[in-house]
């Protein structure tokens, strides 16, 4: 099944998500597999649970997709080799290495896309879909990735990153998306 994104302006994006209790009565599997899928047909490589209106600690990612074939070419990425996974009560414990700047857009706020500046490496803590779990490190875009998605689980947008002055120049975009204003070619949800 493929849910419609939540627009920007829902009040859900601002929302911390709270943990997923497994002994609900929720097809994790199911949810899951609808996550990737809806992510796929809005051409993401992340989306989280509160992106399609469920407030609980939930992403997934398929970064494959960003990654050059060639491990010879400048636009490789060791990181997101294999990089599909799924990302249940994750939990940020650390974030380190230099910031660096990468343009980022999001489903949730289509048509705008700015620098956003991220640490360079994330050790999160997290479990599988098999209940199993892991801490890890990432680094580079795998790392930023996670970050964004994560951050959807606090409430934060990714246009929470910028400078004042940015979001100042932004208001008007973000209002018209809040209002339906927009154009793209995946199912949406506004708030309205």
């Amino acid at each position: 099944m493929i849910y419609p994104i939540v627009a920007y302006g829902d009040p859900i994006l601002r929302k911390v998500a709270p943990p997923i209790d497994r002994s609900a009565d929720l097809d994790l599997k199911k949810l899951v597999g609808d996550m990737f899928e809806t992510m796929y047909a809005s051409a993401g490589v992340g989306l989280a649970a509160p992106q399609i209106g469920l407030s609980v600690r939930l992403f997934v990612v398929d970064g494959t997709a960003l990654n050059d074939e060639d491990p010879k070419s400048d636009d490789f990425d060791p990181s997101l080799v294999g990089f599909r996974k799924v990302f249940i009560n994750a939990e940020i414990l650390d974030e380190d290495g230099k910031e660096w700047a990468y343009e980022e857009g999001c489903l949730s706020i289509p048509g705008i896309r700015a620098d956003v500046y991220r640490p360079k490496q994330v050790l999160i803590q997290y479990e599988d879909l098999e209940g199993n779990e892991h801490t890890d490190t990432f680094e580079g875009m795998a790392a930023r990735i996670i970050q964004h998605e994560y951050d959807h689980l606090e409430g934060v947008l990714f246009t929470d990153h910028l400078p004042s002055l940015k979001k100042r120049l932004l208001k008007n975009k973000l209002a018209g998306i809040a209002k339906g204003d927009v154009d793209v070619d995946y199912k949406m949800k506004f708030a309205h």
